[in-house]
Formats: structure tokens, sequence, C-alpha cells
């Protein structure tokens, strides 16, 4: 065994208790984020009047900043996880992580433009060196152990997806109700809290994601080099790979379309001047790997709507005044999925106390000491929503339904990959795009009735309830394959590189995503609301098919991988 890893013992649920300190560290990380983003853009374009005023900004400035942000946020994780694996060790680079974005959030919880540039600019460093290395601590931990990896996972996404929705419940709701700094600052406290309790817990992990040796390091560089004939970077390559670098960040930053022209080139030069030196099996899976990379772009671009146009959609267009029955059955929804879930986590709480209190007593009490807080916040939400008898539904509370349908349908497509009747890698594109395309569909359809310059309407709640289960059915299709094929295409050697290849193709989608979901305002006036999202329905179909023709050249390119 490996002087990294530490014993597996299955102490809660069948896996080790570190397991679980990690999942809960994640989770109010994922908390944060994402109670952060889901009232961002509702924030900077609210009115700037009333007891609770926005800043005015439009829907073209504030997804500029928000595509700015998304970019970054996938970008940086490729320097955080450089530095961790040579310089300072996994642990150490998420404390860092988890600092810099309680202090981004602290600053954006002050509410003026210098703070907010600071805030954002705080957490998209804090989040490259803790991203990368959350997911590398538990690859340490199971080295040995693959059988257990899947489960180990498993276990962690759903800390993500747990903070998600909590974090969106939560934070949109006292960012809405109570006051925007709030809802900033909410974020923020559980970055501290849950970063706090991690860095309590450090005896558990014992030499676990410690800064790297010089000797291990050797010993990695002559296993990387051993019985390969490396592709090395020539010159030409170094200045493309320069240009494509000045040119992204250039296109980030400034909406510049010459710079993301220059930035395609170069990254189209770059591969067609690389990829032929590679030997025939690496060379086709790396083109069949690429080929992945372009629809994770085209996915992306459209999902990431969530983010930003459609808080605008639900807020401007949608009716969420309900009276009477209605609104005692959404009330009684809201308190299923909010208190169902969190009796859920709170019992995996309980299960790591008894196995770990002895130990990290003082992690314990902080992290008992977060659930308190959470569940404070949830009865008084809950007592005020039964104070009246009608319900407004929050704009944030749709966003919710992403993790809550994850939550729900997860499991059923593991059992469906783990099956025979897994589909190959071109159905489950054309699946994951074809079901995000009619999920806009869904909205598309809804929207047909508002005329073009229509500034708000009141169109029912059903279509996004449709459009956001479409859209995560779409993601569980595809998201989670990125990762997968990654691993089995790509060459030990060139992980780490390709790694950050999908993470700038996420980037990129998530930069096109706010760009052009800035322009809703001006396409709505000049074409209407449909014809906006009949845009993102049905540009990932016809790629979604595109995927599907493509099913025996990707045969071919992957060469048995399945």
């Amino acid at each position: 065994m490996s002087d990294h890893n530490i014993e597996i013992k299955a102490e809660v649920m069948g896996h080790p208790s570190q397991l679980f300190v990690l999942f809960f560290t994640e989770m109010w990380e994922r908390f944060s984020y994402y109670g952060m983003r889901a009232i961002l853009v509702i924030f900077l374009t609210g009115v700037i009047t009333g007891d609770n005023p926005g800043w005015g900004w439009s829907s073209e400035d504030a997804l500029h900043l928000l595509g700015i942000y998304a970019s970054l946020v996938y970008l940086t994780p490729i320097i955080g996880g450089w530095l961790a694996d040579n310089k300072i060790g996994y642990r150490m680079a998420v404390v860092l992580g988890a600092l810099l974005m309680t202090l981004g959030h602290a600053s954006m919880a002050i509410e003026t433009p210098m703070f907010l540039y600071i805030g954002i600019a705080l957490l998209i460093a804090g989040n490259g060196f803790f991203k990368p290395n959350m997911t590398a601590i538990i690859s340490k931990m199971y080295d040995g152990h693959n059988e257990k990896k899947d489960g180990a996972y498993n276990i962690f996404y759903m800390g993500v997806n747990a903070g998600a929705f909590l974090g969106i419940l939560l934070c949109g709701w006292v960012g809405e109700r109570i006051g925007w700094s709030y809802g900033f600052g909410l974020a923020g406290i559980f970055m501290l809290l849950g970063m706090v309790q991690f860095y309590f817990a450090q005896p558990i992990f014992g030499n676990l994601g410690d800064k790297p040796s010089p000797k291990e390091k050797t010993v990695q560089d002559e296993e990387v080099d051993n019985g390969v004939v490396l592709n090395h970077y020539t010159m030409v390559d170094y200045v493309l790979v320069a240009l494509f670098a000045i040119s992204a960040v250039t296109f980030i930053f400034t909406d510049y379309v010459p710079a993301s022209i220059a930035a395609l080139v170069s990254f189209v030069l770059l591969l067609l001047i690389r990829v032929p030196r590679y030997v025939k099996l690496e060379r086709d899976r790396l083109i069949a790997f690429g080929i992945f990379c372009l629809f994770t772009i085209i996915f992306w671009a459209a999902f990431e709507q969530a983010a930003g146009s459609l808080p605008i959609y639900t807020r401007d267009f949608t009716d969420r005044f309900l009276e009477g029955s209605a609104a005692t059955t959404f009330k009684i929804v809201d308190l299923l999925v909010t208190v169902v879930p969190l009796l859920i986590i709170t019992y995996v709480l309980f299960l790591l106390f008894k196995k770990t209190y002895s130990r990290i007593s003082l992690s314990n009490m902080i992290l008992g000491f977060s659930f308190l807080i959470i569940w404070s916040i949830v009865s008084y939400k809950l007592y005020l929503d039964f104070q009246t008898t009608d319900a407004e539904v929050p704009v944030t509370w749709f966003a919710i339904l992403n993790s809550l349908y994850i939550i729900i349908f997860a499991p059923l497509f593991t059992k469906w990959w783990d099956s025979k009747y897994n589909p190959p890698a071109s159905v489950k594109y054309f699946l994951g795009l074809a079901l995000l395309g009619v999920g806009f569909g869904f909205l598309a359809m809804g929207a047909w009735s508002v005329p073009a310059g229509a500034e708000t309407a009141k169109l029912s709640m059903v279509w996004l309830v449709l459009a956001y289960l479409f859209h995560t059915l779409g993601e569980l299709c595809l998201s989670p394959m990125g990762l997968s094929y990654l691993s089995k295409l790509i060459p030990t050697r060139m992980i780490a590189f390709m790694f950050g290849v999908y993470y700038l193709a996420i980037a990129i989608g998530n930069k096109l995503a706010h760009y052009i979901g800035g322009d809703i305002g001006k396409i709505s006036d000049e074409h209407g609301l449909a014809f906006f999202f009949l845009i993102f329905t049905i540009v990932p179909i016809v790629l979604g098919v595109i995927a599907l023709l493509l099913h025996p050249l990707l045969k071919r390119l992957m060469h048995g991988v399945h």
C-alpha cells in the first residue's frame, strides 16, 4: 500500500469516515457557490427602488460578469492542481482555497462595485485551489481499492448536490426576502464553517494529501518516461499555446469577437500540428475525445442558461403568485423537498459523529453548529411561509429542481449504465443534447403567446418545471460521461493536461452561455421570447443527431473503448 493511502475501514455506510469529512466540506463549498450564483443576476438586474433594491444593471452587463466568473472558475483549477501536485499538497490547497472563497463572499456582502469585483476575483482564485484537490484526495485515498471508487464518488456527488440544493434554497430565500447582503453573507458563513471544520479534521487524514516529497516526484517522473516515446512540445507549440491563452482571456473579459476567432484558430492549429505526431492508437482516441469536447461546449452553452437567462425569465415572465389550495399545496411540497433531504443529510452527520467524535471532536462540534444554523433558518422560513394564505414562489426556488431531480434520477441512470443495455458514447451524447433541447422546447411553447417587445408576462410555472426536468435528464446522460471517457481514452501520462482541456471546453461553454444569454432582451424585442428559446431547442437537437450519425466513426476511433 502506498504511503499516501490510509487504511480503508468501512466506518460509515461502507466507506472510511474521511470520505464523509470531505463530503461535508464539499457540501458547504457547493452551498456557497450555488447560493451566491443563484442570486447574483437577479440582484444585479433588480430595480433600484423598493425594500430590497438591486443595482439596475442590464441583462447584458450582468451576464457578461457572470460569463467571466463562470469561465475562469473552470480554468484556475489547472493552476491550483499543479501547485498542489508539486508544491503545497492537496489538503493545504483545500484550506487555502476555502479561505479565499470565504473572503470573497464576505467582500460581496458589502454591496459596492469595488467589493463585488474583489469578491468575484477571490472566489475565482479560491475555486482554483479547492475544486481539483478535493477529488484528488479521494483518488489518493482509494489507491489500490478501485472496486470502492464508484461508490465513493457517488457519495461525494450527493454531497455536491446536497450543497447546491441547500445553498440555492436558503441563500435564494434570504437574498430575495430579507436582503441581498444577507444572502451573500450566508454563503460566506458556511464557507468559513466548512473551512474550519476541514482544518480541525486534519489528524484523521494522516499523511494523505501532504506536500509531495522530492523523492516521490522523481519516482513519478521516471514512471511517466519509462518506455514511452513522448511527444515533446516544440517552440511552435508553445507559441500557439501562448496565443490561444492570451486570445481566450481577452475574449472572456472583453467579449471582443476577433479574440475568440484568434483563440479558435490557434487551438485548431495546435491540434493539427501536435495530434499527427502521436502513434495511431493515441491519435485516434485523442480525436474522439476532441469530438466529445466540441459537443460538451454546446451542451454547457445551453445548459448554463439556468444561471443567466432563466432567472430573468422566471422573474419577469412567470406567474409565481399562488392563492388558496394552490398556495397550500406548494407550501406542503416546499416543506417536504426541504425537510426530507435535510433529515437524510443530518442522519449521515449522526453516523459520522458516532465514528469520529473522539478523534476530531472540535471539527464535529463546528459541523454540528453548522447544521444547527441550517435547521434554524429552515424552521424560520417555513414558519413565515405558513403565516399567510397565499404564496409567492421565489425566483430561485426553481433552480433547486436540478439538484432534486439529480438526487431522484441519478441512481436509475447508474443502474442503466451498469446494465447490458448501456448505450455507446454517441447515443449518450445524442440523448444528452436532445433532452436538453426538448427542455428548451417547453419554454418556447410556453412563451409562444408573448408578443415581441413584451417586458412581462404571466406564464405557467409548469413550463419551468418541465424544462428543468428534461435539462437534468440530459445532464445525467452527458455530463458524467466526459470525465469517464477521458479516463478511458487518454494515456495516463497525459491525464492532467487533458483534464485541463476538458475544463477548458466547459469554460468556453459557460462563456458562450452568458454571451448569448445576455442578448435575451435584444432577441426578445426583435423576434419574441419564444424565438430566443427556439435557438436552444434546435441547435442541441441537431447536434445530437450529428453525434448519433458519427457513431461508426467514433466507434472506430475509440479502438474498443466502451
